[in-house]
């Protein structure tokens, strides 16, 4: 009977083990050097910092989150009076701060996908207005452009006393866009998310099995927007409206966007519209060449090939710099400061000149944005792993 053959010797092989392990074993050790050396920096600093205060009887600590505020911030999303404490005042700033990054996000995202078609368009009038928006707005800075639709806002519209007329639901002047709202705002703004979120699941499941994922994905979210839109409307015209009017010197009524939020949304868009556009150019035009030809072969047309050949492709190279993209608007919105709109930055600033407790304020802020910007890069980095795993 025939001897199995003995597996090859294991000697080189347990010498590897033993390299390896000495590597990791090695690598552990260095890493816990170079962790202790900065938590023994950030301990100096710390206590440097802390004997410095205290010789100059400079208070420190976040007690002062719970003092009085003693100052009125112009806009919030929360009720909030010179009354509340400072944690709340921050709280607000907070609010603002993610709804104009929200918001700017969707919009530069919706307009630089299209800037970036354009730019790739047959028709030279269309490519050139796609390329006179990229090269204008990616070649000023954002602070220009914050003061100059400031500007045009603030000194080129009529007073407030003589507003732009848009028949009964809006009015436009100085003091920023007022338009009519349902009488039970709340309740259809909640009705509308809850029946939009239900409309995009459902849908979505549905249109996956018939289209490819980003098809499916966008046409969703366009029926679910036209279906939260809906019912915002029909609240409005079961319940009735809260329309502006003048009521002396002010405008009372409705719902208002401030000149500050209009800057600041307008200029972030823009801004960040042009970078996204040269992302999503480069991205559809590192899609080999013979997929255009093989679909022309199959009879598509141009908006198909596009829609379900060229941009699902060009994603795995578009998704990971668009999440820079938005992380860096989420920090330039700390420009907001600058025309007076009241972010996280805004009420940073005033309680630093109330309370005189800089470092707390700046600790604040600074954790605000690095939180902000790790929330984008997960969900970021959830859709980049989608996207690659999709099949091609």
């Amino acid at each position: 009977m025939q001897k199995k053959d003995k597996p090859l010797t294991s000697v080189g092989d347990s010498a590897w083990r033993r390299r390896e392990a000495y590597r990791r074993r090695k690598e552990w050790f260095w890493q816990f050097v170079v962790f202790a050396l900065v938590l023994g920096i950030i301990y100096l600093f710390a206590q440097n910092i802390f004997s410095n205060l205290q010789a100059r009887d400079i208070r420190s600590g976040f007690a002062f989150l719970s003092d009085r505020a003693s100052f009125e911030i112009g806009e919030s999303l929360i009720p909030v009076s010179s009354n509340d404490s400072f944690g709340r005042m921050f709280l607000a700033g907070l609010f603002n701060t993610i709804r104009v990054s929200v918001l700017a996000i969707i919009t530069a995202t919706v307009l630089g996908v299209i800037v970036g078609l354009m730019r790739l368009s047959k028709h030279p009038l269309v490519r050139f207005l796609g390329m006179a928006h990229v090269e204008v707005y990616r070649n000023i800075p954002l602070l220009i452009q914050l003061f100059a639709i400031y500007l045009v806002i603030t000194e080129f519209l009529p007073d407030s006393f003589d507003p732009i007329h848009f028949g009964a639901w809006a009015m436009l002047s100085k003091a920023g866009l007022q338009f009519s709202v349902p009488e039970f705002l709340w309740q259809a703004n909640v009705t509308a998310l809850l029946l939009a979120i239900g409309t995009f699941v459902t849908l979505k499941r549905y249109l996956n099995k018939k289209q490819t994922a980003l098809m499916a994905t966008c046409n969703s979210l366009i029926v679910a927007f036209i279906v939260a839109w809906v019912v915002w409307l029909t609240v409005g015209i079961v319940f009735g409206w809260s329309q502006p009017h003048r009521d002396g010197f002010l405008v009372t009524g409705g719902a208002s966007a401030t000149p500050e939020f209009i800057a600041l949304w307008v200029g972030l868009t823009t801004f960040t519209s042009a970078s996204i556009a040269e992302i999503v150019r480069a991205g559809i035009l590192a899609v080999p060449a013979n997929q255009w030809r093989a679909s022309a072969a199959l009879g598509m047309t141009r908006l198909q090939t596009i829609s379900y050949v060229i941009l699902p492709q060009s994603l795995r190279l578009v998704v990971p710099p668009m999440a820079s993209q938005y992380m860096n608007l989420t920090k330039n919105s700390s420009l907001a400061v600058i025309i007076g709109y009241p972010d996280i930055v805004s009420v940073g600033n005033t309680s630093i000149v109330i309370m005189g407790q800089a470092l707390e304020a700046i600790v604040i802020i600074m954790l605000v944005y690095l939180l902000l910007n790790l929330v984008i890069a997960v969900i970021m980095n959830r859709v980049n792993a989608k996207v690659v795993a999709a099949p091609r």
